[in-house]
């Protein structure tokens, strides 16, 4: 009996082992980033972009979330619907709208843009019900009319409000008509101007996404350390977050 019991004994403790690892290490939570060649990053290297320096601000928090940068070059509104029902194979719990200033710039009636977005929001809540959703503003060149520009830039706002999401006011706030901020062509940021606009959307997205990250032990106080037996071993607890 000896030896049998030998053996029974790491092989429940390898058992116990995985099953707490795996109570432990819960699937992230999602953000994704569904956007044009701003959000992709367009003539930089996409590590150098806003979606991925705001996983890197996510993780110097130790929060377990994963951005999602769905950001494709020369995108429309309607072009990101189209690739919706692709991105939402998969759980999405922030959805962030980056979308609509290459309808602007082709010069497509507002009301279409809103339709499109409006169906990306309709279709990502159907999909997701408790998903957050969050509405990245554009503003277009004067020489489009200012009309339509008042036009397409209200309809950020508006379409935040009907859907009770967080608004981004101007994705490229500080960093639009920065010569120093922006590639030759003079519409896509350079590196540096990334870090603008990931510091400015921190600042708006950090609540939002910090409800995502409940404490592991919440009957414990940032920092604190506990230990716990089961079935006579002990485990030390600790929450880390700040």
């Amino acid at each position: 009996m000896q030896p049998r019991q030998l053996i029974i004994v790491p092989c429940g403790l390898a058992v116990l082992w995985v099953t707490l690892l795996s109570a432990a290490a819960p699937a992230p939570k999602i953000v994704l980033f569904l956007g044009d060649s701003l959000t992709a990053g367009y003539g930089i290297d996409p590590s150098h972009a806003f979606p991925a320096l705001m996983q890197a601000k996510i993780d110097a928090k130790r929060w377990n979330i994963k951005v999602i940068n769905a950001g494709q070059s020369g995108d429309t509104s309607a072009v990101g619907l189209n690739r919706l029902d692709w991105l939402l194979k998969n759980r999405v719990d922030i959805l962030v709208i980056e979308l609509g200033a290459n309808d602007g710039l082709r010069g497509l009636p507002a009301e279409v843009t809103r339709k499109n977005l409006q169906a990306i929001i309709d279709r990502t809540r159907q999909r997701y019900p408790q998903v957050k959703v969050v509405i990245a503003g554009m503003k277009i060149p004067p020489n489009m009319g200012r009309d339509y520009g008042t036009r397409f830039e209200a309809l950020f706002p508006a379409l935040a409000r009907r859907n009770k999401g967080v608004l981004i006011p101007f994705i490229l706030e500080g960093v639009a008509g920065m010569r120093e901020l922006n590639l030759p062509d003079g519409i896509h940021p350079t590196v540096e101007g990334h870090r603008v606009i990931a510091g400015n959307l921190w600042k708006i997205l950090e609540p939002l996404i910090s409800s995502l990250a409940p404490r592991a032990y919440p009957n414990l106080a940032p920092g604190e350390v506990k230990f716990s037996r089961f079935y006579g071993i002990r485990f030390r607890l600790t929450d880390s977050r700040p």
